[in-house]
This record gives structure tokens, sequence and C-alpha cells, in this order.
């Protein structure tokens, strides 16, 4: 292979022609980055997609599989820093186009076919098998890429190859194209099918171009093979590398997670955190940054105050601006971060080690916010804490440990010492101490601010601002947490006690009265409430399916909850629910903690897994379907493509009816729902509750519903009643396995589009 002979020299014909060859050596190895990071970023929201519908669709699919990217990044760099060293660009050049055609046997992407369904345990690394059996290799093999590219322009003899770090803005910005546009236009333009065969045609023209490159660092001259002399690296130096690499790493999983509880698991959510991460590699790898260092440390504390008072206790209300607060606090503690790594940045002949050292620390980050966190943490306690870590770099934070202790220890003993009391203690603040609350809250932000220029005691009353909001919560005690694969659960009661409520994320998914207005034990049958009230649509389409039949004699509820749905069975019918999460179901069988399986269904049976497969797999003909699947606000998009409908009608009887109950605060689906249904030929109608506007008195919450039968008739007299509204097909396109438009769900929501 005489292309790739590290000592053969280059031999222009004339100076002319090497004058326009070495103008065009930066633009071909920025070009090659660019497209390796575009392919490397767009395959992670595309897979991601993939595999959602076989995890119930939960937030953690995408927490997990950063990990799984972050180590797949470690690996790849490793390798490219063994090639560097051990061999000249031209034999390294070589070794990686075997590699990138070994990986191409992985094409196009799609799922191994031997994982059908995850085990009840073990499911994080049953996910980590998958993928890495999936795409694993090309992964690796793309994450290898650019420190192999950099290198081999640093071995050319290019003017601007003493810095070859500049290439990694153009690296960088193919990532953030690449996120952008998938949301953007290949989500909403393209099925899943032909996005993977557009992937595997670029895959083919970066091999290509990655040839190229090595060809002309392999054909500069010997003596651009000399490294140069830099000074040595320490153990401090690689640990610092390491922890700068990890805090922005664990940030963008943890605020990715925060940000989407409540919408759903969408690429385009999951890809605003991930793109501003990559954004602050351009901004500041480079010799001029976009935003000076000076800048970048006054403004973080006017960022973070707001989110240190809001982002344990604080509810999401006002969503945007929740999203835009924590993603402008994330941006700039990922600049603080990063300014810092590329201010101690080695020298060029050390660059592969710096970036396997940088990626060490963002697969330990990941590891932490991904893995640990949710298996040790009842809540979602490592994005404050890495809120705060982060606050560490700010200069001037670690300066002696003796003066961090002065500034930063009374805060933190006040801290620990209002912790400790809501560990040991009940203490319950009224609902009317919520204006005192918030008040005592804006008090302590204005106190941050005006020691924003003290970044030690500034840290120390952060800490004390995130405890403060956790440990108290006026109107409301906790009573159990509980953290799974699928989310965090809390039961809690109201200040008074006559409430039990249970949370999934920061949405309500049922409550019940548990005393009197005297404190006294509420006795016999619990009344259903939020959603569920006797009254409201759904409690309207149960009783007109079930006058319109005679009776019902098998009823599927998908979605468990507190049980509420339980206490409309009537006697003699036979109710089972479909639920994914163990822990719902414990809770929800508890009758110390809700008593409606027990006092209304008589224990029903409930079914553990993904109702798509278990479901599918009943041998039941259900009259009645009721969809009631919630993920925090957001409904798991695979339980409302046209193949779950499909699903569903398999398992509904002749004169059978399907409820889906599709509340939501961001996501308008009756459109969806309307099209899917038009698309195979059913009947449906929908209602908009507005009756419960007295939530804080009686629990009773509004809800969105839509009904779907084969036969207008089977709807009952549901199609007389108040409210009750045929819905139009025209305003969106049905969702499939293939395709989903959460954007445009979430546009027509909040734009009306």
């Amino acid at each position: 292979m005489a292309a790739f002979d590290p000592i053969s020299p280059m031999v222009p014909r004339n100076a002319a022609v090497r004058h326009e060859t070495l103008r065009l050596v930066p633009a071909l190895y920025a070009g090659a980055l660019f497209l390796s990071a575009l392919l490397l970023f767009a395959v992670q929201p595309m897979f991601t997609k993939m595999i959602l519908p076989r995890l119930g669709g939960a937030p953690a699919v995408w927490s997990v599989a950063m990990v799984f990217f972050q180590a797949a990044l470690l690996t790849g760099y490793a390798y490219a820093h063994l090639l560097v060293r051990t061999l000249r660009p031209g034999y390294a050049a070589f070794v990686h186009l075997a590699v990138l055609a070994c990986a191409c046997l992985a094409l196009p992407i799609g799922i191994v076919s031997s994982f059908v369904a995850p085990p009840e345990n073990g499911v994080v690394l049953w996910l980590f098998a998958l993928i890495a059996a999936s795409i694993g290799l090309p992964v690796a093999a793309l994450a290898a890429s650019a420190p192999l590219i950099q290198s081999w322009f640093a071995a050319t003899d290019d003017p601007k190859a003493n810095n070859p770090y500049i290439l990694y803005a153009a690296s960088n910005l193919g990532s953030f194209a690449a996120l952008l546009a998938y949301p953007f236009v290949a989500e909403p333009l393209l099925r899943l099918s032909d996005q993977t065969w557009l992937w595997s045609i670029g895959y083919a023209v970066l091999t290509v171009l990655i040839a190229a490159t090595g060809i002309v660092a392999a054909r500069a001259p010997r003596s651009a093979y000399v490294a140069p002399k830099s000074p040595p690296v320490t153990l401090a130096d690689r640990l610092f590398w390491s922890m700068l690499g990890a805090i922005p790493s664990g940030l963008v999983i943890a605020v990715t997670a925060y940000i989407t509880t409540d919408v759903a698991a969408a690429p385009f959510l999951w890809v605003l955190p991930l793109a501003l991460y990559l954004l602050t590699f351009v901004a500041v790898f480079r010799d001029r940054p976009w935003i000076k260092d000076e800048t970048v440390v006054r403004l973080v504390p006017f960022a973070v105050v707001p989110v240190a008072i809001s982002v344990l206790g604080g509810d999401k209300a006002f969503w945007l601006a929740v999203v835009l607060l924590n993603l402008a606090a994330f941006f700039l503690l990922s600049l603080l971060c990063h300014g810092a790594l590329y201010r101690r940045r080695p020298a060029p002949a050390r660059l592969t080690e710096f970036y396997m050292w940088v990626s060490v620390g963002g697969l330990a980050g990941g590891i932490f916010a991904g893995l640990i966190a949710p298996a040790v943490f009842q809540g979602t306690y490592e994005y404050p804490l890495l809120i705060a870590a982060a606050l560490l770099v700010l200069p001037g934070t670690l300066g002696t440990w003796r003066a961090f202790v002065r500034e930063a220890g009374p805060p933190m003993i006040v801290a620990a010492a209002i912790a400790l009391a809501g560990l040991y203690h009940d203490v319950r603040l009224p609902l009317d101490w919520e204006i005192l609350f918030q008040t005592a809250l804006v008090a302590l932000a204005a106190l941050m601010l005006l020691q924003r220029r003290r970044p030690a005691r500034f840290f120390g009353l952060v800490v004390l601002v995130l405890v403060v909001s956790e440990v108290w919560r006026p109107g409301q005690a906790r009573i159990e947490m509980a953290r799974s694969f699928f989310g965090v659960h809390q039961v809690v009661e109201t200040s008074d006690g006559r409430y039990r409520l249970l949370y999934h994320g920061t949405t309500l998914h049922g409550a019940e009265q548990i005393r009197e207005p005297d404190g006294s034990p509420r006795k016999g049958r619990p009344e259903p409430l939020t959603y569920y009230y006797f009254g409201g649509p759904i409690s309207q389409a149960i009783a007109a399916v079930r006058s319109a039949r005679g009776e019902l004699k098998d009823v599927a509820v998908i979605g468990l909850g507190t049980g509420s749905l339980a206490c409309h069975r009537s006697e003699g019918e036979v109710w089972t629910f479909f639920e994914i999460d163990q822990v719902v179901v414990r809770l929800a069988s508890d009758p110390r903690l809700f008593r409606f399986m027990s006092e209304c269904g008589g224990n029903p049976p409930v079914v553990l897994g993904d109702a798509r497969l278990t479901l599918a797999a009943s041998r039941r003909q259900y009259d009645l379907i009721v969809l009631d699947a919630f993920s925090s606000d957001a409904i798991p998009v695979h339980l409302l493509t046209r193949e779950a409908l499909a699903s569903y009608l398999s398992r509904l009887a002749p004169h059978g009816v399907l409820l889906f109950h599709i509340s939501n605060r961001h996501l308008d689906l009756y459109p969806v729902i309307a099209a899917e249904a038009a698309s195979e030929g059913l009947a449906v109608i929908a209602k908009r509750d507005g009756a419960a506007d007295s939530f804080q008195v009686d629990y009773r919450s509004n809800a969105l519903v839509a009904v779907l039968a084969r036969n207008a008739a089977d709807l009952g007299d549901l199609r007389d009643a108040s409210g009750w509204v045929r819905v139009r097909t025209d305003r969106a396109a049905p969702w499939t396995d293939d395709y989903s438009d959460v954007l445009g769900a979430l546009l027509r929501a909040k734009l009306g589009l």
C-alpha cells in the first residue's frame, strides 16, 4: 500500500501546485471531522428513539444511552491514542480503515433480533448489551475518528498544524448541526428506516474522506513526524482534565432528565442540552472565545440562583420559562468548566492523551448521573449536586481549605441541621404559609446575589437553598419516596392530613381522601378523585359504554397509578390492570397507602410489563380498553402509534370501545388520535373537561378524553352528551412506530399551529 507509506514524501510538480494543495488541507481535515461528528451525534437520538418502545418510553432510556455513548467515546479515544503512540499516520490510517470496514457489517442500523423484551431485573445491563450489540462498533469507530484526524493534521506541514485543537470546533459544529437537524428536519420528514439508510450513505462518504486525510498525512515530510518536546503531564493534570470533563457530562444527563419529565422522551428535548453542551466546546476551544471567561464568571450566579430555589421544590407551571432558565444555567456552567479545561490543555503532542482523559471524566460523570444516582438516590438529587460541584470551578472558591470553611461553613452547617430535622421529624408547613415560604426563598436568593463576589460563601448559600426547598414544602408532607428505572414516585399527605397523593415526577397521579374534615378516619369505599372523579369525562365514558352494552364483562386498563379506576368497577366485572413499573404496583397495592385496589377492585389482577407486549399476549377479548399510562405528565409515544392502536383493536371485543386519557399540559394529542382513528375507519369523539375548577378544595382535575369505537352506536349516549364533540382528522398525520412528530404536538398546544 504505497499510498500509506509514512516515509514517502509528497513531491509537488511546482510550487503553485504545492501552495494550492496546502491551502486545501485544512478544509479536507475539517470536512472529515465535521462529517464524522455529524454521523456520531445523529445516531444517538435516532437509535435511542428506535429502542424506546421496548422500554415503555421511559426518559431514563436516554440517560442510559448517553452513558453508553460516553463509554464508546472513551473506547474510541483510547484506541486512537494507542494508534498514535504506536503507528505513523499512514499505517494508522490503514488500520482505522479496516476497523471502519468491519463496522459496515452492522449497517444499516437496527436492533439485534435477539433482544425482544427487557427482563424484570437488570434492565440497565440489558439495555447496554442491546446498544453494544447493535451499534457498538460503528459508534466506537466514529468516536476514534476525531482525535485521529486531528493528530494526522498535526503531522502535516500545514502552517496551522501546530495547533490542531482549532479543528475541534469543526468537530463540535458537526455534532451541533446533527443534533439540531435531527428533531427539526430528519424526525418530522423522514421515517426511521429512511434515516438509517441515509446515515449509511454518510458513513461510506466519511470512509473515503478518512482515507484521503490518511494519505495526506502519510505523504508529509518525515520531519513532520518528530514531535516537539512538551512539558511533562502530571497525575494532577490528568485528574483535573477528568474532573472538568465529568461535571458537564453529568449535568447534560441530569438537566435532560429534568426538563423531559413532563413532556415526552422525544429527540427534540434530548438534543437541546446535548447541543448546548457541544456548543460550549466550540465557544471556548479557540484562542479568542466567543464569551470571555470573566463574563461567564459574572453571569453564572444570576443563572444559578433562580434554578437553585426552584429545582427541587418548585413546580413547572411555566414550563417554557423553566426549560429556558435551566438550559441557560447549564450552558454557563458548562462554559465555566470547559473554559478552565481549555486553559489547561497540553501541547499538541499530548492531544490524544488529553482527549482520552477528558473522556474518562465524561464517562465518570455519565455513570454517576445515569446509573449510580438512580440506584442510590430516592430523588433526582444528582442535578443539584452537579450544579454545586460546577460552582467549585469558580475562581477563588477553592483557595485554601481554611478560607473555604470560614466562608462556606456557616450556611452549610445550617443546611445540615435542616436536613437532619427533616429526616427525623415530620415538619408540616400549612398551605397558608406558601406566600411566606416563597418570600423567604426570594430573600435567600437576594442574599446569594449580594454574596456573588465571594464564591465560597455563594456556594454555601446555594447548598442551603437547595436543602430548604427540598425539606420544607408548604401544604404537603412526604410519606414515602421510591425511584425506579421509570421515574421518581412520592406518596405525600396534605398538611391537614385529609388527603393522600401520589406523584410521579412533578405530576399528580392519584389522590384519596383518608380523613374527614373533623380529622376522623374516612370509612367505607374510597371515592376516586383527580381525573377519575364520578361525573367526569372518564366516568361518563365508562358508564355510557356499560349502558350501551348492557354490561361489561372484561375491562383492560393500561396504567395503574393509585388504582383509582378500580372504583369504577361494577359487581361481576373483571378489570385487569397492565403496569410496567413494579414500584407503582407496590404502592397502589398497599392498603396502608391507598385503598382503591383492596376496597373497590377486590385486588384485581395486575400484569407487569410494557402494555404493548403484555396486552397483545393476552387471550381475552375486552369490552373496554382504557389507556391511562403516563410517565409524569407525558404519555409514552409508542402507546399512541397506529401499530399500537391496531394491537388494541386485536384484543377488543366486536362492539368494544377504546378510551384514551390524553390529558397533557404541553402536547395537543387530539388530532393525532383522530387521524389514527380515521385511518382505521373508527368513530371518535372527545371531551375537554371544564367542570373541575376547585382542585385545592376537592382534588378533582379536568381531563382530556377521546373515545373510539368501530361503530358509532357503540358509543351510546355519549354522542349526544354535553361537551362531547367530534375531532377534526386533518390537523395531524397519524403517528407510527416509524414516525412521530412530538414537536408538532407541542407547537399545536402552545401556539395553536
